[in-house]
């Protein structure tokens, strides 16, 4: 028997196990397609508009496999932290060939020499930097208007296709009596009033159909009409074993926290959770997955790119943050900054929990909504060498060219952002130094969505 016991918990673990790596090949394989599709947006319109594109690859580091295809290299690297696709001319052609002399000026004279090899012979027109501005600031959008896009998809296929998790119209829960708001009491006691719902004969299993000849399709459309009629008669219609039964409800007078449609604590400026005197019954719903209407697959990705931008603006601060709990070992903000490494546990956690296999595959897919969010948003921090960058680059050239024509002036030279190589340089050790911060904290002081 003991052995029959040990060898169930073996065989459990296993399954955990199992259930876990499912969760992090599942985020490792949406970021590749992520990213993929990510540099697909630039690679589509940079065709369109002409442009030469040598290379398309997926990842860093050393080449793993790859494949040509006309004039296009196709092909993975061994880091999957990104991707990239090789334009022809990014910047104008150099023309100073002599020695460098400083470190700045010999960054910005290989970051030349490396542009001018992208420079096919015979394909000088077929260049990025010659592009008309609106053509440059499309192609550098592209990519993250993917990301965008692929999030509304994600989202959309979460809310209408799946569904949310809220409050169904199948009743969990009656109270038999009336407790007051916040009361830590569980019981009842024999000179507590009987609460308007156990009054009624609503029984747990009750599916709630309609209020007063309204029909109801979620428990926050009932509890909006009972909380607007305190002290009315409302005639329910319940189904009850297959069969369709008309109670009497009458709501009473009651203070109540206030939740919202998915049962969360609605909070005031001051952050406690507000209570209102509505109308009560003395019913809890099931909770279950709700299809929503199509518009709320976007509506969810703008408040996503919201937060997301938040984060962003205050980055700095929060980075801080996750330093002093790495030091300190003290819990770390779970809307906090995560590396892949920390999405990629979450989605373990999450993958072996033993919630209902769809509960566990829609936060899963929101994950991957939610990093397709922090990839568009990322990407249009208005520095080089991300995609934000290269459009001010490209804005710049145009208020110039702008400023000219306007008062008579011949057309300027293309910018040289090849200029802002120092700064480029500075901006991606920051970035690298960001992604070393937060690998580490994530696995030695990694967030959990579980606690």
């Amino acid at each position: 028997m003991p052995g029959g016991f040990l060898g169930c918990d073996h065989y459990r673990g296993d399954v955990e196990f199992l259930l876990y790596l499912g969760g992090i090949v599942f985020m490792l394989i949406g970021l590749g397609l992520s990213i993929g599709l990510h540099e697909v947006g630039h690679l589509v319109p940079a065709k369109l508009f002409g442009v030469r594109v040598g290379q398309y690859m997926i990842g860093f580091g050393p080449r793993i496999w790859s494949r040509r295809f006309g004039e296009t290299e196709y092909g993975f690297k061994l880091l999957p932290l990104g991707g990239f696709i090789s334009m022809s001319g990014m910047y104008p052609a150099s023309k100073d060939a002599g020695p460098a002399r400083g470190v700045f000026r010999a960054l910005i004279q290989d970051a030349r020499s490396a542009n001018d090899e992208t420079i096919a012979e015979g394909a000088e027109e077929r260049v990025f930097y010659r592009l008309p501005v609106w053509k440059r600031v499309v192609v550098m959008l592209g990519g993250p208007m993917m990301n965008l896009l692929l999030a509304v998809v994600i989202f959309t296929v979460l809310a209408s296709g799946i569904g949310l998790q809220q409050g169904t119209t199948t009743i969990a829960s009656v109270s038999q009596c009336v407790l007051p708001a916040g009361s830590a009491q569980t019981e009842c006691d024999a000179d507590d009033p009987a609460s308007p719902a156990a009054e009624a004969g609503i029984r747990p299993g009750d599916v709630l159909i309609s209020i007063e000849d309204q029909p109801v399709s979620t428990f926050a459309e009932a509890t909006a009409i009972v909380q607007a009629s305190p002290g009315e008669k409302l005639a329910v219609v319940v189904r009850r074993d297959g069969v369709e039964e008309e109670l009497t409800l009458t709501p009473i007078a009651a203070e109540r926290e206030i939740t919202d449609a998915s049962g969360q604590p609605v909070l005031d400026a001051s952050g406690e959770q507000v209570v209102r005197e509505v109308g009560y019954v003395g019913m809890g719903s099931q909770m279950g997955l709700v299809p929503q209407p199509l518009a709320v697959g976007p509506q969810l990705t703008a408040e996503n790119v919201g937060r997301v931008a938040t984060l962003v603006a205050t980055l700095p601060v929060r980075l801080w943050d996750v330093g002093v709990s790495l030091v300190t070992g003290t819990e770390r903000d779970p809307n906090g900054p995560l590396s892949v490494v920390g999405v990629g546990r979450l989605a373990g956690e999450v993958a072996a929990t033993e919630a209902p296999v769809l509960n566990r595959f829609a936060v899963l897919l929101g994950l991957l909504g939610s990093l397709n969010i922090a990839l568009f948003v990322f990407n249009l921090i208005p520095l080089l060498p991300l995609d934000g960058g290269h459009v001010v680059v490209a804005l710049w050239e145009g208020i110039r060219r702008a400023w000219a024509k306007l008062f008579r002036r011949p057309p300027p030279a293309p910018v040289d952002a090849t200029r802002l190589v120092p700064l480029t340089v500075i901006v991606a050790t920051l970035l690298i130094a960001m992604g070393a911060l937060l690998l580490v904290a994530d696995v030695f002081n990694p967030v959990s969505i579980l606690q």
